[in-house]
């Protein structure tokens, strides 16, 4: 059964269409305008082994806010409907990433009860032409699209490239181990009856 899906949102800032494969192998074509948050999203789904098109148009010339914000909403979404029930899913993932000097953590329940926990101090503004503040913004909004608790953690800091990027990247790992299928279980893994 494949899990794929394609979400679409235009606002008078954003136009955005991503397709998501949760059974990929990380293969990415991604397009936001903004070179540092492409790479991000792409060591993200790689390292996640999801595949992952992300075509943005946002309002640029303002600054990269919406274009990334509104890229968290529907990658949220898309990620809220290949899981569908979440029958027979692990549900959590979690990973401790090094990246050179630099650890950090992500922890992840598709509970279906949004929250964002998260501790990353950036010393730069900005990444390329990436505001760091909104490095939070894209997680707090796939964490609520999606509906997923979310915990991103900075264990060691260091060069604020390798911090983003172990976010980027622990969260893709953490995320493809939360999709993965649990054959013991056939419905929703929880006490409530479901999710």
């Amino acid at each position: 059964m494949g899990r794929t899906v394609t979400c679409e949102r235009t606002t008078k800032e954003t136009r955005i269409t991503i397709t998501l494969n949760l059974d990929g192998s990380g293969k990415t074509k991604i397009d936001t305008g903004i070179g540092f948050f492409d790479h991000m999203l792409d060591g993200m789904a790689r390292h996640g082994l999801f595949d992952l098109t992300v075509k943005a148009e946002g309002d640029l010339p303002v600054d990269c806010h919406h274009t990334i914000e509104d890229t968290g909403i529907v990658f949220g979404r898309a990620i809220l409907e290949a899981v569908g029930n979440k029958a027979g899913l692990k549900r959590y993932g979690h990973m401790i990433l090094p990246m050179d000097e630099t650890l950090a953590l992500c922890a992840v329940d598709l509970s279906g009860r949004p929250y964002l926990r998260y501790d990353a101090v950036f010393t730069v503004p900005v990444l390329g032409t990436m505001d760091t503040e909104m490095i939070r913004e894209f997680f707090y909004a796939v964490s609520y699209s999606a509906r997923m608790n979310l915990h991103l953690k900075i264990l060691s800091d260091g060069n604020n490239h390798h911090m983003a990027e172990a976010l980027f990247k622990g969260f893709g790992k953490a995320l493809d181990m939360a999709v993965m299928r649990e054959e013991r279980i056939d419905g929703a893994w929880t006490t409530k009856g479901s999710l």
